[in-house]
C-alpha cells in the first residue's frame, strides 16, 4: 500500500505542476482561437456586445472580395520566394564559412575571415522589423535623398530628374518588401545551418575531397542531404512568416495599414486589420483569420510531407 500511495503522490505532484501551464495555455492560446472561430459566423462589429448569427455569409463574401483574393495571391507569391531565396542564400553562405575553404594539410575549413562574416550576416537579425522599416524606407526613398536612387544615378542607370518610386510602383513594391524579408532572415538561418554543419564529422568532407569532389559536388552530395532536417524546419518557419508580413507592409507602404499603391502590396493580415479596426466588420475579419489559420496549417503539413526524407545516420 505504501508503494501505491507513493506512486499516487508522485503523479499528483507532477500533475500539480502541469495544471497551471496547461490552464494558462488553454485560456490565452486555445480559447482566443475558439472565440475567433465562433465570431466568424456572426455580424459582430467589434464594439457592440450584441450580434447576430449569419452562418457562412462571411466566408461566402470572401470569395467575392477582390482585395482579399489579391492579398491571398501576394501571400502565395511570398510563400514561394521567401523560403526559397532565404534558404538558398543561407545554405550557400553557411557552406562557405564552414567548408568553403581548404586547410593547409588538406583539411576542411571556412573561407578566410569566416568568423567576421558570420557576425556581419547575423547583424540584421538583431534589428527589429520597425527599425528595418525606417532603414529601408530611407533606402527606397524616391527623392534625391534615397540611397538606392542616388547610387543608381551615380552609375548613370537612371535619370536624376525621374527617380524610381520603389514603394509606389505597382510592379516593384512587393519585390522590394521581399528583399527586406530576405535580408533580415538570411543571417539567422545561416547560424542555424552553420550549427548543423559543425556537427557533421570533418572526415566526411575530407573523404569527398580525396574522391575529387569540387565545392558544388560537396555541397549537393554531402552538405545538403545531411542538413535536410534543418532545411525542412526552416521552410516551415519561413512559410509562416510569409503568410504574415503585417509589420513591413503596414509600415513601409501607403494606405491604411499599408497595402498601397492600389492594393498591389496587400497581404491578408493588412486586409484583416483594416476590416477589423476601420470598417467595423469584425466578424468578417474573424473569418479571414480562420482562413489564414487553415491555410497556414495546410501549407505546414504539405511542406513537411513534401520535404520528408529518410534520416541519415553518421
Amino acid at each position: 500500500m505504501s508503494h501505491v500511495a507513493q506512486g499516487r503522490g508522485k503523479y499528483g505532484f507532477i500533475a500539480g505542476f502541469l495544471f497551471a501551464p496547461l490552464a494558462l495555455y488553454l485560456t490565452f492560446v486555445i480559447w482566443p482561437y475558439v472565440q475567433t472561430f465562433g465570431y466568424s459566423f456572426t455580424n459582430w462589429t467589434g464594439q457592440s456586445p450584441t450580434f447576430d448569427f449569419v452562418g457562412m455569409d462571411n466566408y461566402a463574401a470572401l470569395l467575392n472580395d477582390e482585395v482579399f483574393r489579391g492579398a491571398l495571391w501576394h501571400n502565395l507569391l511570398l510563400l514561394v520566394f521567401v523560403p526559397l531565396v532565404t534558404i538558398l542564400l543561407a545554405l550557400f553562405f553557411a557552406f562557405m564559412v564552414n567548408a568553403g575553404g581548404r586547410g593547409g594539410a588538406g583539411g576542411v575549413q571556412g573561407v578566410g575571415g569566416s568568423r567576421f562574416y558570420k557576425v556581419v550576416y547575423f547583424f540584421p537579425q538583431v534589428l527589429s522589423l520597425a527599425i528595418l522599416s525606417v532603414l529601408f524606407g530611407a533606402i527606397y526613398r524616391s527623392d534625391e535623398g534615397g540611397l538606392l536612387n542616388g547610387f543608381l544615378t551615380k552609375l548613370g542607370l537612371i535619370d536624376a530628374n525621374h527617380p524610381v518610386e520603389w514603394l509606389n510602383e505597382p510592379d516593384l513594391v512587393l519585390w522590394c518588401l521581399l528583399l527586406v524579408v530576405v535580408w533580415h532572415g538570411v543571417g539567422f538561418y545561416l547560424v542555424l545551418f552553420s550549427a548543423a554543419m559543425q556537427s557533421v564529422p570533418k572526415d566526411i568532407y575530407e573523404a569527398a575531397l580525396l574522391d575529387g569532389a569540387g565545392r558544388a559536388q560537396t555541397f549537393f552530395k554531402v552538405t545538403l542531404p545531411l542538413l535536410w532536417d534543418s532545411v525542412q524546419t526552416s521552410a516551415v518557419y519561413l512559410g509562416i512568416a510569409a503568410m504574415d508580413m503585417f509589420v513591413l507592409v503596414s509600415t513601409m507602404t501607403s494606405g491604411q495599414f499599408g497595402g498601397g499603391p492600389d492594393h498591389h502590396s496587400e497581404v491578408m493580415s493588412t486586409v484583416l486589420m483594416r476590416n477589423f479596426l476601420y470598417f467595423g466588420k469584425s466578424g468578417y475579419a474573424c473569418a479571414m483569420g480562420v482562413v489564414m489559420l487553415a491555410l497556414t496549417m495546410i501549407l505546414s503539413v504539405i511542406t513537411l510531407r513534401a520535404t520528408r526524407r529518410e534520416r541519415i545516420e553518421f
